[in-house]
């Protein structure tokens, strides 16, 4: 399932006794060459062991180009965050309640350049901005991108239909991506906006 095994993984897991009751088997897969153990991901814990394989995509994947947006299930273990790493936070206005994303089944992250932007709510009801929503008064630019990859997921059936009710904690009828959703192909309800494959 993984690739790469640090010691955040392994409590985001839920294996009893922890990263210390793998440590010893980890070793093992040391000694006999299958795993090998490094710093594989900076930020993470200094114990980390990984596959060959493993190792050899992240040396591939090592870029000074923009990766673009990306789709995930919440739950995909490609998504480090909520797991290995914290979501990120934003200050919620006075008056405003931020809602929190988790790793649950039925909801996605959008990342881009490997940095979450967008959460999308268990059942596609809700988008929460992982970012500021806004910059210099409109929507800014990495969140159009995340919702544009989006659209695009639902399109291509990586995503199911999206009924979306709220935006930042709003109604999307009225809201701030509400124009570039419907740019995009959402269909315009009295309070929804949809899409589907």
């Amino acid at each position: 399932r993984y690739g790469i095994v640090t010691r955040e993984t392994v409590l985001a897991e839920g294996i009893p006794g922890g990263f210390s009751s793998l440590y010893g088997e980890l070793t093992n897969l040391e000694t006999l060459g299958t795993a090998r153990r490094g710093y594989f991901v900076e930020g993470l814990g200094g114990a980390q062991f990984a596959l060959g394989a493993a190792i050899e995509r992240l040396r591939g994947l090592r870029s000074d180009e923009p990766a673009g947006p990306l789709v995930l299930a919440a739950t995909d273990p490609a998504n480090p965050y909520g797991a290995s790493l914290p979501w990120p936070k934003r200050e919620a206005v006075e008056g405003q309640t931020l809602r929190r994303p988790a790793r649950v089944a039925g909801a996605y992250v959008v990342t881009l350049d490997a940095d979450p932007v967008l959460y999308v709510e268990r059942g596609g009801k809700g988008l929460v901005p992982l970012i500021e929503p806004l910059a210099d008064g409109e929507l800014a630019a990495p969140l159009a991108g995340a919702l544009g990859a989006l659209a695009d997921a639902v399109r291509a059936g990586k995503v199911k239909r999206l009924a979306l009710e709220r935006f930042d904690g709003e109604p999307i009828v009225g809201s701030q991506a509400e124009a570039l959703l419907v740019e995009l192909g959402f269909r315009q309800g009295p309070r929804k906006l949809t899409l589907s494959a």
